[in-house]
């Protein structure tokens, strides 16, 4: 059992310290808007600011209006110090209770270069070496290089036993399993980020083994999980397996305990149809790439052969309970299912007419144009084709029609801001709280308000994309900044099986949790949360998969809305 007293009650003084008072807890830059949201009504004059000295800085923070909850009733005070603009360390107080915080220039830096650095540390097939990874370094595991084909997955080139070479990738989340869908949102979204925000992302060195080379470490660390990818296609037809896995989940133990067989499983045409988006977009960004020289060219005719297997094969859906009637062993881990694949058909299209020019591709994006724009999820691919119609043709009439869209989605968001619990446009309908909301909602929402930012250069989106983070940072309900390795109230107990079994007090920094989660679909564990209501049903338990999981995909849009933030 991982104990360490000292650090556990000095975590807990501190969150009952600022219980009362919810705000950033990672940084503010200068100049930005400052808001803190008080437990309760409380006279705003009698707040106070104070610096590291504990002197008083003179300036007073101001009242903006008592938010209520429509659900709990909570009210809450929200008040605004956006006149504070020293950079330096300080405390808010009101009455017994206080609160730290930082202002000070690219602010969320180090955060930006944890989120990133994470997909190193969660690394599949390798050493993690402590040369780069400090105390969280491991030995390798999962080296992937005798991986069975599943009988699901068997061919006349390839049948069923068949072991093949399948290394490299990330974990996909708390387990061990990598998934074509959940991998290729992540890094769509993560290239998408980065055309946008190439020039600060080129700045960003975060100590990994690719880092001396001539890449941005974002891409090296991208590379790291699209070469995996590449091992997941058949070369025999074009067609991409559905996952490498385990049949069981394993338990709670490192890499290098586990045992199980893992397999790739069925080919699908959803995880084929993400495949094909993401090697083209890839093919396009690296191309000409000094480290990379190969992999634009494999990566283009690797997309355009899974997207002529989809073709052929449009309704070969994942359907795990189906399967295991069929075949055996019996498949129980993360099923990544999708009864419609008209998402990823626009995505796919979209990227390959973007690569080659080929008007045929700008045909077929146009027959599976979506109706409405909306959160970028791995359920909903079709918004990582909207961002590039916006970034690389927003004269086509269809990438009007989006733009008309996303302004109107973003401008919806921040209308609700001016009655919000936290002063933030998502979080204020308890529908947005569930699975994975934390990057789903909040994360996702940012992102497009970055979008809209980018389109129309209004500040009012980038002001909305801030808010939502800082809701992740600490502005919300429970206090927590839900970021592993942040924050005065941390996360210290995600589900995570490298965070759990290696022995280490932290848990692996740069994670984004989940978040809160009315289903709680973890209680047959016999787990408790400290709340029913929507904005409260956290735990910071290893137990809690359904609030306190990560996953590649959170992490991504993480990484996505905090490339754009400054």
């Amino acid at each position: 059992m991982k104990i360490n007293f000292l650090l556990a009650a000095m975590m807990l003084q501190c969150a009952s310290a600022s219980a009362q008072i919810r705000l950033n807890q990672v940084g503010m830059s200068p100049n930005q808007e400052k808001t803190a949201t008080i437990e309760g009504t409380v006279d705003v004059g009698s707040v106070k600011i104070v610096d590291a000295s504990g002197k008083a800085v003179g300036i007073q923070p101001k009242f903006l209006r008592i938010a209520k909850s429509p659900w709990s009733g909570k009210e809450r005070t929200v008040v605004d110090f956006s006149a504070l603009t020293k950079p330096g360390k300080y405390s808010m107080k009101s009455g017994k209770f206080s609160a730290s915080f930082t202002i000070q220039p690219q602010a969320l830096q180090e955060l930006t270069k944890a989120s990133i650095k994470a997909f190193y540390l969660i690394r599949s097939g390798m050493a993690i070496d402590a040369k780069y990874a400090g105390q969280f370094a491991r030995p390798l595991g999962h080296p992937d290089t005798q991986v069975k084909v599943h009988p699901s997955a068997a061919s006349e080139s390839r049948p069923a036993g068949t072991v093949i070479s399948s290394p490299w990738g990330w974990y996909d989340a708390g387990d061990y399993n990598k998934y074509i869908v959940n991998s290729a949102f992540s890094i769509g979204i993560m290239l998408d980020s980065y055309e946008m925000n190439k020039a600060k992302f080129d700045a960003i060195k975060v100590n990994i083994p690719e880092s001396n080379n001539q890449t941005t470490d974002l891409l090296d660390e991208l590379m790291y999980n699209l070469k995996w990818m590449l091992t997941m296609q058949d070369p025999a037809d074009g067609g991409v397996y559905h996952k490498l896995t385990t049949p069981n989940f394993e338990g709670f133990i490192m890499p290098t305990d586990c045992k199980q067989q893992r397999y790739v499983v069925q080919k699908s045409t959803t995880a084929t149809l993400d495949f094909a988006a993401v090697m083209a977009q890839a093919a396009r960004i690296y191309a000409q790439n000094p480290d990379y020289p190969d992999f634009a060219q494999k990566a283009q005719e690797a997309a355009k052969s899974a997207y002529e297997w989809a073709k052929k094969n449009p309704r070969h859906f994942y359907n795990q309970d189906e399967m295991n009637k069929k075949f055996q062993p019996a498949v129980s881990t993360g099923t990544y299912g999708d009864g419609n694949a008209n998402d990823e058909w626009f995505w796919a299209a979209t990227e390959l007419y973007f690569l080659t020019k080929n008007e045929q591709y700008a045909d077929d994006a146009k027959q599976y144009q979506p109706r409405w724009v909306g959160t970028p999820t791995w359920g909903m691919v079709s918004t990582l084709g909207v961002f590039s119609w916006l970034a690389h043709q927003p004269s086509a009439a269809m990438a009007q029609q989006f733009r008309t869209q996303l302004l109107s989605f973003c401008d919806a968001l921040l209308d609700r801001t001016a009655t919000s619990c936290f002063q933030t446009p998502s979080g204020n309908s308890p529908r947005d709280y569930g699975w994975g909301c934390l990057a789903e909602k909040f994360c996702g929402d940012g992102v497009m308000m970055l979008y809209a930012h980018q389109l129309t250069k209004d500040k009012k989106y980038l002001k909305g994309a801030l808010q939502n983070m800082e809701y992740v940072l600490g502005r919300n309900a429970t206090g927590y900044c839900y970021v592993t390795g942040f924050g005065t109230k941390r996360v210290m107990h995600p589900h995570h099986r490298v965070s759990e079994a290696d022995g280490i007090v932290d848990p692996v920094p740069g994670l984004l949790a989940g978040g809160p989660n009315p289903g709680q679909q973890d209680l047959a564990s016999g787990l408790k949360y400290p709340s029913k209501q929507p904005d409260e049903s956290f735990l910071d338990n290893m137990g809690s998969y359904a609030s306190n999981e990560i996953a590649i995909n959170w992490n991504a849009t993480l990484v996505a809305l905090l490339g754009g933030l400054e």
